[in-house]
């Protein structure tokens, strides 16, 4: 399926009405599902059907859509996070730093917090070596002030979207 590029919602957001959080429902459950079968379960006919979801998209409900990959059997034993905080909250300052790890492929998510730090990163690394690299990498940044790890033993929940 085509992946819409992602980015901020137009200042207007559209409203949604029943019919639409059940189809965002739908493709949160299952991104592969053929719109045929998203109409019958809406009760909608496939036209109407791929209206609504074409104007979800480009109104920024549905920002894309992916394939559950389990890390692990890809080699990626590891998933941690990292609680980074900078010398200064200048935003050209967080704004390069954004910059900086965005270009990592081990960075999965990265998230700019209030409280404790300046960004919670989520990363992952093939083995305890590759992740005290990719700390040390971290603490080398310019203008990182401190780093803290913490490392997945157990995910219990991992849930994709929000409650519909």
């Amino acid at each position: 399926m085509k992946t819409p590029a992602s980015g901020p919602r137009p200042a207007e957001t559209p409203e949604i009405d029943a019919v639409d959080r059940r189809i965002l429902a739908e493709l949160q459950a299952d991104g592969r599902i053929t719109n045929v079968d998203l109409a019958r379960r809406t009760g909608l006919s496939p036209p109407p059907c791929l209206r609504r979801v074409r104007r979800l998209e480009e109104a920024g409900f549905i920002r894309g859509y992916h394939a559950d990959i389990d890390a692990q059997l890809l080699g990626w034993q590891i998933m941690f996070f990292a609680i980074v905080g900078l010398d200064s909250q200048k935003e050209a300052v967080l704004s390069e730093f954004e910059r900086i790890v965005a270009d990592w492929p081990e960075l999965r998510e990265c998230h700019m917090i209030r409280g404790g730090g300046d960004f919670l990163l989520r990363l992952v690394a093939r083995d305890a070596a590759h992740e005290n690299a990719l700390t040390e990498r971290l603490i080398g940044l310019e203008r990182v002030s401190r780093v803290q790890t913490l490392q997945t033993i157990r995910t219990s929940h991992a849930r994709a979207g929000v409650p519909l």
